[in-house]
């Protein structure tokens, strides 16, 4: 069991006897069964009657939150005339089509409870029909039974007053036998793991739970003390500062579920069981906004993709701890629904019109340099929060090993003047790679998983040292930090993650107070002589200048690379990977580097400095090459 610190009741919980069975504390137990007797009518997941009334007079009234609501009936007037969702599924996986049902219950649901028009709710009601139909909802891959069940909950507690005697029967049924049955038949290896399954999963049997709560009161019981149970071992990894291992994207589709599952139990049961307040997830509504550049994307590490819009669990964060800066950067995604250029917002953006207050979020108050620790440690050096052409820099040390991790230890991005200068790649779809036979799981150092290039430390932007992966096993642990604005820096020892190879790899990023970025290298090598290749991937084109100089250039923007190093091979736009069937060619993005030959046990400090063309004319003169270990030094005279 991992260490997990819990509050209130959660610290002398539960503890699991089988998959099948679930023993209580007896006082946690009694809080259960009372919380279940006294429990709402329906609506209660998420909102009251209560609540309802209040938002329906709310709203209109409120410019902002109205044009979320005529953004989310436009679009399930669009459902209105689609065909129900069919079995379809891709791969191993039901998922697609559980998250299109989903998104459709949950627009059509809100459609119908703020406008009262019945047409919202016949066709949410023929989609959960077709679902109920289904042979089962793909318990072999339990997300997809999930998010299922969410949506049935949903429906079934939102559209509760329009539902005929035999569709409540209908969903009843279906929520039992095809979601929470299936739960304790040996298929919740994901109750107690430390990753997204573990909050997706317990928090869609808890919705099933919470909507059956009157009608199967033994089984709700014992599915809300497994997720009580079950949450914190995920939880935990969101300790000690907020950080979510699994990167922005998976923060999204994880935290929301957790979230879903507490703003459920405060509105069924009238309490959270303290779970609001566990130490780090408590401070994890910062995470994507220390992740988001000025650009507006994330850090893609890991499996993430890029971000395409407004996250809503950020704002219930915000609205939670009363720090409405959190969720600024978030606003610019919002905005754009908003203002009309956009009309998607994602499948959970109904959430909004319940956890977000209307209000214009203020500008952070948080630091412009962050670090979070962890299985995978990352640092943050900003030099604003408001200006889109501010630079930034994202770095993460941490283990290839951990979930969905990728060979990007000691990977990077940078953004200046508006531009993405170095970008992390993102991984190809899980399906594709997987019909084509590989084992995409196996973390084994050997796998198939690090023969895809999007996966390896070839397409990231650190070390490859003789053509050679990182150390699966290892972990590059964040071993200096200053926030000191005057010379705020990080420093990573990689020398795990390098051990076969390297006998030190040390990387560190600073940010000057001129714009300009520093990435230092120091490097011991082996009894053998190495081959290092330093890499970034940019959608930029290089300008070569020297032998050791650049510039790289993207639409009208510039930017400086100066390298300090014996180089083997000058600064180059490098040779394009060659593609396996596997790969994902990318067009749009090149790998700019260079190479350094090592001979046996040579001492190598490798320096790089990015000037932004903003910042071309304010450079402040030569910088002194200096180990990371005097860096410190270099703050206190700044």
């Amino acid at each position: 069991m991992p260490f997990i610190a819990t509050p209130l009741l959660l610290c002398s919980l539960l503890f699991a006897a089988t998959d099948a069975e679930i023993i209580a504390d007896p006082k946690v137990e009694k809080s259960i069964e009372e919380a279940l007797a006294s429990a709402p009518g329906h609506p209660r997941l998420l909102i009251t009657a209560r609540d309802l009334e209040t938002l329906r007079k709310e709203i209109p009234a409120d410019r902002n939150r109205n044009r979320i609501l005529e953004v989310v009936v436009a679009e399930a007037d669009k459902m209105l005339e689609k065909a129900p969702s069919e079995r379809i599924k891709q791969g191993v996986r039901l998922l697609s089509v559980s998250r299109e049902v989903l998104r459709r219950v949950l627009f059509l649901s809100t459609a119908y409870l703020f406008t009262e028009d019945l047409k919202y709710a016949e066709r949410a009601v023929l989609e959960l029909r077709a679902a109920a139909s289904f042979s089962d909802w793909n318990p072999s891959h339990f997300l997809d039974v999930a998010e299922m069940t969410t949506a049935f909950a949903l429906g079934y507690d939102w559209l509760f007053a329009q539902l005929s005697e035999e569709d409540k029967g209908l969903l009843q049924e279906a929520i039992v036998t095809k979601g929470l049955n299936p739960s304790f038949q040996g298929r919740a290896h994901w109750a107690r793991r430390d990753n997204n399954w573990n909050q997706v999963c317990n928090g869609g049997m808890l919705f099933g739970a919470l909507a059956l709560a009157e009608h199967e009161p033994a089984l709700a019981k014992k599915v809300i003390a497994r997720a009580l149970d079950g949450l914190p071992y995920a939880m935990a990894t969101y300790q000690p500062d907020g950080l979510y291992v699994e990167g922005p994207s998976y923060w999204e589709y994880g935290t929301t579920y957790n979230v879903l599952a507490i703003a459920a139990l405060e509105s069924s049961l009238g309490t959270d069981f303290g779970l609001a307040d566990f130490p780090g997830f408590k401070e994890t509504g910062t995470f994507p906004l220390f992740m988001t550049g000025p650009t507006g994307d994330h850090f893609t590490f890991s499996d993430c993709g890029p971000k395409g819009q407004a996250f809503p669990a950020v704002y219930w964060f915000a609205r939670r701890w009363q720090d409405s800066g959190i969720a600024s950067l978030e606003h610019r995604w919002l905005q754009k629904l908003l203002d009309g250029s956009t009309d998607y917002g994602g499948r959970f953006l109904p959430l909004m019109l319940f956890w977000w207050q209307g209000d214009t979020p203020a500008q952070p108050k948080q630091s412009l340099a962050w670090h979070g620790d962890g299985l995978n440690p990352i640092a943050v050096l900003r030099s604003s929060w408001e200006s889109p052409d501010a630079v930034f820099i994202a770095m993460k040390g941490g283990t290839p090993r951990a979930n969905h991790g990728h060979m990007d230890v000691g990977s990077f991005i940078l953004e200046a003047d508006g531009v993405r200068w170095a970008v992390d790649v993102m991984g190809k779809g899980y399906g594709e790679l997987e019909a084509l036979g590989l084992s995409l799981w196996s973390m084994k150092q050997e796998s198939d998983r690090w023969k895809i290039f999007d996966y390896s430390n070839l397409s990231h932007n650190t070390l490859v040292v003789n053509g050679t992966g990182q150390i699966v096993g290892g972990d590059a642990p964040l071993v200096q930090f200053s926030d000191d604005g005057a010379f705020p820096f990080a420093v990573f020892d990689m020398t795990a993650v390098y051990q076969d190879q390297l006998a030190k790899a040390v990387r560190a990023a600073a940010l000057l107070p001129d714009g300009r970025v520093v990435i230092q290298d120091e490097l011991v090598n082996k009894k053998e002589p190495s081959s290092v290749r330093w890499a970034i991937s940019t959608p930029a084109v290089l300008e070569a200048t020297g032998d050791t100089e650049g510039i790289l250039h993207c639409r009208d923007r510039q930017l400086r690379m100066a390298v300090t190093a014996p180089l083997s091979e000058k600064l180059q736009t490098l040779p394009e990977h060659a593609w396996q069937e596997w790969d994902k060619p990318r067009g749009h993005l090149r790998q700019v580097g260079f190479f350094m030959n090592l001979a046996p046990e040579e001492e190598v400090l490798c320096r790089v400095v990015f000037t932004p063309g903003s910042a071309a004319d304010s450079a402040d003169g030569i910088l002194p090459v200096m180990p990371v270990s005097r860096w410190g030094e270099r703050a206190e005279q700044e």
